[in-house]
């Protein structure tokens, strides 16, 4: 650096050195991270990994739905980054400056989700202190994004398709309606057409949701996007740690692309940041999982 200011001040651009450094260091972290995964190794397109042919497909739907308001279901195995999804289809929107809710419908108890989606009034139930808005009203020009909608009780599939018929909500225990305008993204790993022949999910509801189906492909099926998502991984794991990414040996990739990924994207990073914890430097097949290293099919 002392060099560096010697020769800038010997050629009389010691001003502009100055400037360069002060606009550097003004620059925000995320502009400086995204400019550093930009250089990296891996392709990465609406915060996604991977160049497969199947993503480039996932990309191309992406480019075309997301400029609309229509409601998207997205289909796949667990791990596959469905919510990753649904927030590049809200980035990519005209809503992308207003809110991005996320809701599991799995998670929640039936007796509080009505509440946590539309929202209560005091006193409505106990423990009720006061008005809360729901999901609905607080995503209002935004997106929600309901994932495993196919874990929704049947009597909340009846109130949420009155919300998407009629374009407002009434929260519990208020005789008082709120228009909103929010897009829906859905995701489910469940066969909802199957739960529609066993009324278990309204043929009504999956109508609404349907309107253009997205399915994300399982890992195994993503043909070289594993030696991608491996190399980000070990950065980001590195970033964290504050040192040098370790280092993969050709064995290890290869097991790594050999395994069939049941967990898919989420359990590929968990066995990175196993196998970064407990290696220090070069990471070989006996650094990762057993049965990472058996091959073991799901």
């Amino acid at each position: 650096m002392k060099a560096l200011v010697a020769e800038a001040r010997e050629a009389g651009r010691l001003e502009e050195l100055t400037a360069a450094l002060r606009e550097a260091l003004a620059e925000p972290p995320s502009t400086r991270t995204a400019k550093a995964d930009a250089a990296q190794d891996w392709p990465m397109r609406f915060g996604m990994i991977g160049d497969s042919e199947k993503m480039q497909a996932i990309y191309s739907l992406l480019e075309r739905v997301a400029p609309s308001d229509v409601p998207v279901l997205i289909q796949g195995e667990t791990g596959t980054g469905k919510e990753l999804v649904a927030r590049a289809l809200h980035d990519a929107s005209p809503r992308k400056g207003k809110a991005f809710l996320a809701e599991n419908c799995a998670a929640v108890p039936a007796n509080l989700l009505e509440s946590e989606l539309f929202g209560h009034a005091r006193g409505s139930f106990t423990g009720a202190t006061g008005d809360r808005e729901g999901h609905f009203v607080a995503a209002d020009g935004g997106t929600l994004f309901l994932d495993e909608i196919g874990d929704m009780p049947l009597d909340m599939q009846s109130k949420l398709l009155r919300v998407l018929e009629e374009g407002e909500v009434r929260p519990v225990g208020s005789n008082k309606t709120v228009k909103v305008d929010v897009r829906i993204v859905a995701a489910t790993h469940r066969d909802l057409g199957a739960m529609v022949a066993e009324k278990r999910f309204r043929e009504d509801l999956l109508y609404r949701l349907n309107v253009v189906c997205l399915f994300l492909p399982p890992l195994r099926e993503r043909n070289g996007d594993v030696a991608h998502l491996v190399r980000y991984f070990l950065t980001t794991c590195a970033r964290e740690d504050g040192k040098a990414p370790s280092e993969l040996s050709p064995e290890a990739l290869e097991a790594l692309s050999a395994y069939s990924w049941p967990g898919n994207v989420r359990q590929l990073e968990n066995e990175i940041r196993r196998a970064t914890a407990l290696t220090r430097g070069r990471i070989d097949v006996a650094d990762l999982s057993p049965e990472v290293q058996r091959g073991q099919k799901p």
